[in-house]
């Protein structure tokens, strides 16, 4: 198949980019290596084709399109911080909105049969039940949350008025190798550059607030699956398995015999006390469960990072 993934060079499109290369696609990727989105050239598969355009530049993405003329559309380009999106909201709905209804109107207009999409368990706030599911009442605690949630809507509509078909998967916090460890996002990876460069960590809240964090590998295999399966269609991609931020510091200790020192902090802006995602519909209709688990991905993850160092 040929396929465009937009934020191909970022941490989780670089993964999902390796495994359609994998299985035999023809890739291209769009990116525009903003400084804030996590897009690095290091991340790149040689064997995918580069544009570097941004999805909110109607001009250059729609001259990428016409190039590349993809069957398969994965989106994956987004403003993907809660933090950034409480202090930046405009920002925040002219990439996650603007954006995608760029992709979508180039989706039509060149012929594309579908898109994939990456939701967030962020649409849900605080849940209503848990575990969560996809019926579970969504209702957004930030802009970030808000513009997914936007997003879906639209998915809905475009294929209901123009017939792109689509699949959307609403992940749990994704953590892996190529998360960027600087920003204000990933406290797996925040944590574990920390602990291999003895610095102290910060634990805001109580430290018990707990998400379902799922590897980005299987994530990737996830949007595999998405390629031939779950047409119109939405689905939870965790692991039904809530870990809070004190298990992650107790795992890397373990991990690296270091024990740094832990500065207390308050409850972020539009942060959720408990998340975890039952992925029982994707085993179904997709086919996807998690393979790798939190320990793995977690050593997997200090690994990928002692490499760097």
């Amino acid at each position: 198949m040929k396929i465009l993934v937009t934020g191909g060079a970022g941490f989780i499109g670089s993964h999902i980019v390796d495994h359609y290369i994998t299985e035999g696609n023809q890739v291209a990727v769009v990116d525009n290596f903003w400084a804030d989105g996590g897009g690095k050239e290091a991340n790149l598969n040689p064997q995918a084709q580069l544009i570097r355009a941004d999805i909110t530049d109607e001009e250059a993405l729609a001259r990428a399109f016409d190039e590349i003329q993809p069957e398969i559309v994965c989106h994956q380009a987004a403003q993907h911080s809660v933090a950034v999106s409480t202090r930046h909201p405009q920002l925040d709905a002219q990439v996650n909105v603007l954006g995608l209804i760029n992709v979508l109107s180039n989706c039509t207009r060149v012929g594309t049969r579908k898109i994939i999409f990456a939701s967030s368990g962020a649409t849900y706030g605080t849940p209503t039940r848990l575990p969560v599911d996809e019926d579970v009442l969504q209702r957004p605690e930030s802009p970030y949350g808000i513009t997914k949630l936007v997003a879906e809507h639209y998915l809905r509509y475009w294929q209901e008025a123009n017939g792109l078909n689509y699949t959307a998967l609403r992940y749990g916090n994704v953590f892996g190798p190529r998360q960027d460890p600087n920003g204000e996002a990933g406290v797996i990876a925040i944590f574990a550059k920390r602990f291999l460069t003895h610095q102290s960590v910060r634990i805001d809240w109580d430290g018990e607030q707990s998400k379902d964090y799922v590897y980005v590998g299987d994530v990737a295999r996830a949007n595999v699956l998405a390629l031939t399966r779950g047409d119109n269609d939405i689905f939870c991609i965790g692991t039904n398995e809530a870990i809070s931020v004190n298990k992650i510091y107790q795992t890397l200790v373990g991990l690296t015999g270091y024990e740094p020192e832990i500065i207390r902090a308050p409850k972020r802006a539009g942060d959720l006390y408990k998340a975890q995602f039952n992925y029982s519909k994707a085993e179904r209709l997709l086919g996807w469960k998690p393979s790798i688990t939190f320990e793995e991905g977690v050593h997997a993850t200090l690994e990928y990072f002692q490499q760097q160092n």
